[in-house]
This record gives structure tokens, C-alpha cells and sequence, in this order.
């Protein structure tokens, strides 16, 4: 099973990512951000790398938001 506890975690680009000794939660909803305990960084399509320090971030899972990855509530003018 991927990311069982007996593999070690890894980034997105698929390299070993060095424990913490803390896992993050993240919370999926069904129509809105996903939810994801900071720090974070957020590697993007284009390999650029975004971060932020808040203790909770949310990302946008529809891509309509302006702020992308960050969700800015543009799936509400729609949903």
C-alpha cells in the first residue's frame, strides 16, 4: 500500500523527505479546498515551489481561484 507507515514519506518529485516526527492532517472536502496543516511548501507543475508559514492553508482543488494554489473562494460563486 503506498505510504503505508512502513515506507518512508516522499516529496512529490519522489525523493525520501526526512522525518519530522510529526504527520500533517490534511482534510478533503467535497466542494471546497483542501485543508492542510502549516507550514507548507507546494511544488507546482512547473517545479516552482510556493510556501506559507500559517498554521492552516487551503488549496484550491477547482483551479478557479486567482491565488492558485491557494483557494480564495472562487468555487462559490459557482457551486
Amino acid at each position: 500500500m503506498p505510504n503505508s507507515p512502513s515506507e518512508p514519506a516522499r516529496s512529490p518529485s519522489g525523493a525520501p523527505e526526512a522525518a519530522s516526527g510529526e504527520a500533517r492532517r490534511v482534510v478533503v472536502r467535497r466542494k471546497g479546498p483542501m485543508l492542510v496543516e502549516g507550514p507548507v511548501e507546494v511544488e507546482l507543475e512547473d517545479g516552482s515551489v510556493v510556501s506559507s508559514d500559517r498554521f492552516q492553508v487551503a488549496l484550491c482543488t477547482c483551479r478557479r481561484s486567482r491565488r492558485y494554489p491557494w483557494c480564495d473562494t472562487s468555487h462559490r460563486d459557482r457551486a
